[in-house]
């Protein structure tokens, strides 16, 4: 079992927690994965490792309750324990050999790309760290990049968290500005990320994304989480997660993405009714 040994609400809709997997955090590298179950009869979801700390034996895990597992998640609370937490699953972020690097960041995204910054920073990496939300009260890790970025530039849709705007617009003044990067990161909403590609490769600036199709087993077995990526299948849990933005069929990631949105809003529609029922 996984004991719960940290929690704390990032904004009202996102949590981290620690999770007590010594196993796990003594291999884990940023950009891989996990997959856990709150209980015997509950679904394997996919969530990305958020931070590790090898001594302590944890790993950080940072969610938005959007479905009925992560509504479960949300409800369980330090000295609880996971039913399983198996990883790391995916291939790591290769940050070896980059000098510069702009790292963007749309929403609860930032929670994936924060760890990527952090070892690009501990490696001697220039970090400009550009990170988007809709607005104050859902901004999160402020103080985190922060602290491991050579330049910080926050954003929000309604211009009540840094600049008003979009990520893509902050990237592509940067680059006007004159601004090169070795690589350009970038994590979040598939829409966000298909759009930075088209900014970057105006410029011919390398860019790598993180994809997170739908996925039940995380070995390549169920092809769930199937994208297209240089006109050729590839499977996100053992492929990627991370890919060549260029190549990525975001179109065709975006559709199947929705696919079970009402099936997925029903089950978190019931499960907050078993809580209510609870109170």
């Amino acid at each position: 079992m996984f004991e719960i040994v940290e929690k704390q609400v990032l904004n009202p809709t996102v949590t981290r927690m620690k999770i007590h997997a010594p196993l796990i955090a003594k291999k884990a590298q940023p950009g891989q994965f996990i997959i856990l179950r709150t209980d015997a009869e509950g679904e394997r979801i996919p969530l990305t490792v958020g931070g590790y700390d090898r001594e302590a034996g944890t790993v950080t895990i940072i969610f938005q309750v959007v479905g009925a597992t992560t509504e479960k998640l949300n409800h369980m609370e330090v000295g609880d324990c996971l039913h399983d937490f198996v990883g790391p699953l995916g291939r790591a972020t290769k940050t070896e050999g980059l000098k510069k690097v702009c790292v963007v960041g749309g929403g609860v995204g930032c929670a994936i790309a924060l760890p990527v910054a952090q070892k690009l920073h501990e490696q001697g990496c220039e970090v400009h760290s550009v990170v988007g939300f809709r607005s104050k009260d859902l901004a999160i890790l402020e103080d985190e990049f922060k602290a491991c970025s050579d330049k910080f530039v926050p954003m929000s849709d309604d211009g009540t968290y840094g600049t008003k705007g979009l990520v893509t617009a902050a990237l592509e003044e940067l680059i006007q500005s004159g601004e090169t990067y070795d690589e350009v990161i970038a994590i979040g909403p598939i829409v966000m990320m298909k759009f930075v590609c088209k900014v970057t490769k105006q410029y011919n600036m390398k860019t790598i994304v993180s994809m997170n199709p739908i996925m039940i087993d995380g070995t390549g077995m169920c092809g769930g989480c199937r994208l297209t990526v240089g006109g050729k299948t590839k499977f996100a849990c053992v492929d990627g997660p991370e890919f060549d933005g260029f190549e990525v069929d975001f179109d065709e990631a975006m559709k199947r993405g929705s696919m079970y949105k009402d099936f997925e809003r029903h089950a978190y529609e019931e499960t907050c009714n078993l809580f209510k029922g609870a109170n």
